[in-house]
């Protein structure tokens, strides 16, 4: 299943790029250049929305599923650890008598 959404995941993603770099850039016109109005008046400044656009929708779209489908996905896997293997060191208790203090007395 995470194989066939990585699949779809990275189809959808260079899709979407292609589609990003195929659409033309807002003030593309010449006469938008020169300040000749718009022209595309009966859809309002930013004219029609087009094929491309409404490809970029859907693809974002699809590409946002897939990756919080990945992510949720991914972060529920539980590892086995090797450090959960290993048992824990035993402590030993700290030696009572101290040679420093016994060179200390000796020196006197």
């Amino acid at each position: 299943m995470s194989i066939f959404l990585i699949i779809i995941h990275v189809v959808v993603c260079i899709a979407l790029i292609m589609i990003v770099l195929l659409q033309t850039g807002k003030g593309a016109d010449m006469g938008a250049a020169f300040g000749g109005g718009s022209s595309q008046t009966l859809f309002g400044s930013t004219g029609a929305s087009t094929f491309l656009s409404k490809a970029t929708t859907v693809a974002a779209i699809v590409f946002m599923l897939t990756s919080l489908t990945l992510a949720y996905m991914s972060g529920g896997k539980v590892s086995k650890s090797v450090v959960s293997d290993t048992p824990a060191p035993i402590t030993q208790p700290a030696p009572t008598d101290n040679p420093a203090t016994d060179n200390n007395a000796n020196a006197e």
